[in-house]
């Protein structure tokens, strides 16, 4: 696999993961579980890692700002959340890439950090909503260990706020912190405390309704078929509508330019070698 993405991989050097572009963003080429290994081993050490879950709405982002632009840069993993950012990479050379999204991170990094001896965070949302997590976490993962939880104001923390809260969280000796916050900001503030969390930091945005069960998830059928966003824009149009009719078309737009630019270069270079 690795000698198919050579020439797309944003990043070469060793140890690095290898990386596609993805109209002007690097997402992280490496199937589910492979992405799970790399999560577990950094959290077992308590390295201070990023991790971004990338979306359709987050690389329209990236590509309208290029400050955000560099946060996706520097992160040390980007998942391909959307289908749609799986198709891009097959087309690139990923043949075997598969969805790596946020809810399915998640609930499979809930199951195995127990036999890590990791233990998890939840940071951001509401009380309410970590509350029912609690509840439902404890019934499905017996053996997880909830680190702690804390909700977010919605204003910027003081600085005496933040350093306190990279304490409590530094010493509840968490490996995993889950973050809500939504796009973009979940992942500016990861990306600001790179180096003072020690703990692989995951921005994972609606999972934390969706599991609490105030909100519903896609049916798997949705989910393969990329019409999650269709199934998130009815159950709630008011939010949703305009973000996606702004984001939507245009990387649909930017995805078949990069995708026919590279279908063009790739020929080229078939001429040439014949």
């Amino acid at each position: 696999m690795l000698h198919q993405l050579k020439h797309q991989a944003l990043g070469t050097k060793a140890g690095t993961l290898p990386k596609i572009n993805v109209i002007g963003s690097p997402v992280t080429a490496l199937p589910f579980d492979d992405q799970m290994k790399v999560i577990l081993h950094w959290a077992k050490s308590r390295l201070s890692k990023t991790v971004c879950v990338a979306n359709t709405h987050m690389l329209v982002e990236a590509y309208r700002r290029p400050k955000f632009r560099a946060v996706l840069r520097r992160s040390d993993l980007v998942t391909p959340d959307g289908m749609p950012l799986v198709w891009m990479m097959k087309v690139m050379g990923a043949l075997r890439q598969n969805r790596v999204a946020g809810m399915d991170i998640f609930l499979s990094l809930c199951e195995a950090a127990p036999r890590q001896e990791t233990s998890i965070f939840l940071l951001g949302s509401q009380s309410a909503v970590l509350r029912q997590m609690q509840i439902k976490l404890e019934d499905e993962f017996p053996d997880l260990q909830i680190a702690g939880m804390e909700p977010l104001p919605f204003r910027p923390l003081t600085t005496l706020e933040d350093d306190e809260l990279i304490q409590r969280i530094n010493a509840s000796g968490a490996g995993l912190v889950f973050l809500a916050l939504g796009c973009p900001k979940q992942e500016a503030w990861i990306a600001q405390h790179k180096g003072r969390i020690r703990a692989v930091m995951l921005g994972v945005g609606g999972v934390f309704p969706v599991y609490a069960g105030i909100q519903k998830r896609a049916p798997r059928w949705i989910r393969e078929s990329g019409l999650e966003w269709l199934y998130r824009l009815v159950q709630e149009p008011t939010r949703l509508w305009k973000r996606y009719g702004t984001t939507i078309p245009l990387f649909v737009y930017l995805a078949l330019k990069q995708a026919l630019q590279h279908k063009v270069a790739n020929g080229y270079l078939k001429r040439s070698q014949v």
